[in-house]
């Protein structure tokens, strides 16, 4: 009876003291990390809060345009991690340096893209998401400094990203570090024009950015090239083509983590186009409320990250059935975790809604909005988990690339759409119905992680 009650807890339970040790050492660091984002971003919200609630909608929507290229890149780091995490477990170092030249390039290119389109066209970018004038006005001045922000903070965040797959998750929590300090430094000074400074405004959070993303390309560029010792990177990569075999399997493995990024992105400047066509208030509400839901998901962030290395080495290793002991491990650690989440957003939802100085019909539709994420954010721990570090770290991107194509674009946007736009409900209502793909998806991949056809492991490659 022991036995087999033993035999029960092994398959979904890790009891290697070392896997955990493995895991703490990616996860604490990307919390911290996490919370000091998360932080900067309240204390830019704020501070731009100050100036009204017309300067609130235009940042946070002006942002949900350079979000898109924020997913993008995070699509590629997602893309570069199941790479370099499986080869770095097969020990190859040579294609992990061959991994990081590509999505540098990658992240190059699109760079250059958007920042030309921004620059260019900022006031066409602000009427897809906002019909206010007065909104679209200082959206637009945002976005054009915006537009210079591009290159820095896409290659200083693939770097920080995709270097943990080698063990090493103190970077982006060293980057953060230092952009917290400049970040919140220039924005006291360029937005409220201190220190002999001019008060620009909104247009000073963006100058703010500007020059704290300046500080991590600086800060990531100095550490890759000179004091990284295991990868040893070199930046004559960038000048290579990638072999035929590598690029096989970027595009195998590594291009649908790409397009289902891209695609949340877009699913998140969709939702908040549906938001922004319902009023300021809603997105001033929506925007409060996204702070606190990313301050208690923190931990799960940590996990998934942890998730898509730990496994992906083990998928590298050719382990498999220490990687679905892994999984189930990993799936329990987010359930407790998501729990806890939904707990502190009641907790601190509220309290935190008196550092604004908003409209008191703000407040309330601040408040349902803040019940409502409370339980959305269960369901999104175990999505995350499952979607973007459990199965994305066995190599199974292709099958996530159409869940989140069928749940977001299926289910999801048409249901906030007629929700917000048709039948007017309650923003907590709508909230719920944009997010109806979390609790599809916690079901729908626990199922997949049963399974066990999520693991796909990356062929060897030869000498190109």
């Amino acid at each position: 009876m022991g036995s087999g009650k033993n035999e029960w807890i092994d398959k979904f339970w890790v009891r290697d003291r070392g896997f955990y040790r493995n895991v703490l050492l990616i996860l604490i660091p990307i919390v911290l990390q996490s919370i000091i984002n998360q932080g900067v971003n309240m204390m830019d919200t704020v501070m731009v809060g100050k100036l009204g609630e017309a300067s609130i909608s235009a940042s946070s929507l002006a942002n949900q345009f350079y979000n898109i290229f924020t997913f993008l890149c995070m699509g590629i780091s997602a893309a570069g991690l199941v790479l370099s995490s499986q080869y770095f477990g097969a020990n190859d170092l040579r294609t992990v340096r061959r991994v990081f030249d590509l999505i540098l390039q990658i992240v190059i290119i699109g760079g250059a893209a958007f920042a030309i389109v921004t620059f260019l066209l900022p006031r066409p970018i602000m009427r897809i998401f906002s019909t206010e004038e007065d909104v679209i006005e200082l959206g637009a001045q945002y976005l054009r400094i915006t537009a210079f922000i591009y290159l820095p903070h896409g290659v200083s965040l693939v770097v920080s990203n995709v270097i943990r797959s080698i063990g090493n998750a103190k970077l982006g929590l060293y980057v953060s570090i230092a952009s917290f300090i400049v970040n919140i430094g220039a924005n006291y000074i360029f937005i409220f024009g201190k220190l002999g400074a001019p008060a620009l405004g909104v247009m000073g959070a963006a100058v703010g950015t500007l020059i704290a993303r300046g500080v991590e390309f600086l800060f990531c560029a100095i550490y890759l090239l000179k004091y990284e010792k295991t990868l040893k990177y070199k930046a004559a990569g960038l000048l290579k083509l990638p072999g035929r075999g590598l690029f096989g399997e970027f595009r195998r493995l590594g291009m649908p983590a790409i397009i289902s990024d891209s695609l949340l992105a877009l699913a998140a400047s969709v939702i908040s186009i549906i938001l922004g066509h319902m009023g300021k208030e809603i997105v001033s509400a929506y925007a409060i409320v996204t702070v606190m839901d990313r301050m208690a998901t923190v931990a799960i962030q940590g996990a998934t990250s942890a998730a898509g290395v730990v496994i992906g080495q083990t998928v590298g290793r050719g382990e498999f059935k220490r990687a679905q002991t892994e999984g189930w491990t990993f799936l329990i650690l987010s359930a407790i975790i998501g729990v806890i989440g939904g707990v502190l957003v009641l907790i601190l939802g509220e309290w935190s809604i008196g550092l604004y100085e908003i409209e008191p019909s703000t407040v309330d539709i601040t408040v349902s909005m803040m019940e409502a994420s409370a339980i959305i954010v269960f369901f999104q721990a175990i999505q995350s988990a499952l979607s973007k570090g459990i199965l994305r770290g066995g190599g199974d991107t292709k099958f996530l690339m159409i869940a989140d194509i069928i749940f977001q674009w299926l289910a999801s946007i048409p249901l906030g759409a007629m929700a917000g736009l048709v039948l007017d409900l309650p923003p907590a209502l709508v909230l719920v119905a944009l997010r109806v793909d979390f609790i599809i998806k916690s079901v729908w991949l626990v199922f997949r992680l049963k399974s066990g056809k999520w693991i796909h492991r990356a062929k060897k490659m030869g000498d190109d």
